[in-house]
């Protein structure tokens, strides 16, 4: 299993240091990020993690790598890696919000710079979906009482 994630972090890194000097060399990296757009990239981030990992509908995509287990509510589900080798490594990946998420902010910091205005407008309808889910939540919890 380790040679699987040793792959699987050598392709992230590879495409985050090949990405990462063709900003350079097209001088696109910013000296730093403004607040708002941390808190869009945080909020987006957070949101196409859960979406990849656990979301009902992007089943279909996890399904060569998982094994369903059930619904947890939400729109959301359980599920485990299946297989072995790459078929497993890649199923403990895209289950897993948390382990989803450095990608999913590699992807959107990147596509923040060579395609700003792409990513913004896609990133704010996660922000929007993400706010969204909160309010449901809050809703729900209030009608409860």
């Amino acid at each position: 299993m380790l040679t699987e994630y040793a792959t699987l972090l050598g392709f992230y890194l590879a495409s985050a240091a090949v990405l990462t000097g063709i900003a350079v060399q097209q001088n696109r990296l910013p000296r730093k990020f403004g607040l708002l757009d941390l808190a869009l990239l945080g909020i987006a981030t957070h949101k196409l993690s859960r979406i990849v990992a656990k979301d009902r509908i992007t089943g279909i995509l996890r399904a060569p790598f998982v094994s369903y287990i059930r619904s947890s509510g939400a729109g959301e589900v359980e599920e485990e890696p299946r297989g072995r080798g790459f078929q497993r490594g890649i199923g403990h990946l895209i289950s897993c919000p948390y382990c989803m998420a450095p990608w999913c902010a590699t992807a959107l910091s990147f596509g923040l710079l060579f395609a700003p205005r792409v990513t913004r407008f896609f990133a704010g309808i996660l922000v929007s979906v993400a706010a969204s889910d909160f309010l449901h939540r809050a809703y729900a919890r209030m009608q409860q009482k």
